[in-house]
């Protein structure tokens, strides 16, 4: 069954499901990605500070996938959003990747010592040399995407942020939508810390699907795109499986009342001094 898409203020469809690879290198994310694209996938998100866009780019041309028929999403390090950073971290993106352009290119985290204003300028420089197709946000919470939505002169297309039953982030995910701004979840299934969920393994059991299905496909109906990863080729075609059965909307609702406000990654509570932001005194 065809994976759904929202569209894009370009008019670009960005597919709803799509292969995360944070944390996954080697013949791991190999064949993690070559099971991926054979059960259908076509929407695959890395990053630079993922260290795995050079493996990536390997399979890619040893596939022959067809580059118009893939979304294709990297991201730019807090520590390198100065304009010429931005360009530069662009350029080694696309050479490791092995292509001509990315479909969406993030600010991978807000970076308080670093204009956002500066930031966005230089993303639409690269749109506008065509090696970006749509920009957006990651891990910006509702007083920063105000800001960027605020000085941007592209649209901001996505904000991916950390999203999953337990942290469900209303005020966020409603001002994205108000601002045509399309959310995508990484750790969709709370880096795993949810399968233990009682309410979740009831509807697994009574859908005869499993936990991690159960709430892929809970999040794609609140229209939010999940971006699940995993090194097990078989859980990388079940959690595409999820479009040929439905679920009633009031078990829907039994997983909105799940969210406790938990977070498993992005707690909010920033620390500055660390590599990946790149702030020193």
């Amino acid at each position: 069954m065809t994976t759904p898409t929202t569209t894009l203020p370009s008019g670009d469809e960005l597919p709803m499901v799509g292969l995360g690879t944070w944390n996954i290198e080697g013949d791991d994310l190999r064949n993690s990605l070559r099971a991926g694209l054979d059960a259908g996938y076509t929407h695959v998100d890395t990053a630079e500070g993922y260290h795995n866009e050079a493996t990536i780019g390997e399979v890619l041309a040893e596939e022959s996938v067809d580059r118009d028929d893939l979304f294709l999403t990297s991201k730019v390090l807090p520590k390198n959003l100065g304009y010429e950073s931005v360009i530069e971290s662009c350029k080694q993106s696309l050479d490791k990747l092995g292509t001509d352009y990315l479909d969406l290119y993030l600010i991978h985290w807000p970076n308080p010592a670093i204009s956002v204003r500066e930031t966005l300028s230089a993303m639409a420089h690269l749109q506008e040399e065509g090696l970006v197709r749509n920009v957006g946000v990651s891990n910006f919470d509702t007083y920063q995407l105000s800001a960027a939505l605020h000085v941007s002169p592209v649209d901001i297309a996505v904000n991916q942020i950390e999203f999953h039953p337990w942290l469900q982030r209303p005020d966020l995910v409603d001002m994205c939508h108000e601002h045509d701004v399309a959310v995508e979840a990484a750790a969709p299934l709370g880096r795993t810390e949810l399968f233990d969920d009682d309410v979740l393994q009831e509807l697994a059991e009574q859908y005869d699907r499993s936990v991690p299905q159960i709430a892929l496909r809970w999040a794609v109906e609140r229209g939010v795109t999940v971006l699940p990863k995993s090194s097990s080729p078989e859980h990388v075609r079940a959690n595409l499986e999820l479009f040929d059965w439905d679920i009633d909307e009031a078990d829907l609702e039994r997983i909105d009342d799940l969210d406790r406000d938990e977070a498993v990654y992005d707690d909010r509570m920033r620390g500055w001094e660390g590599d990946v932001y790149g702030i020193s005194q």
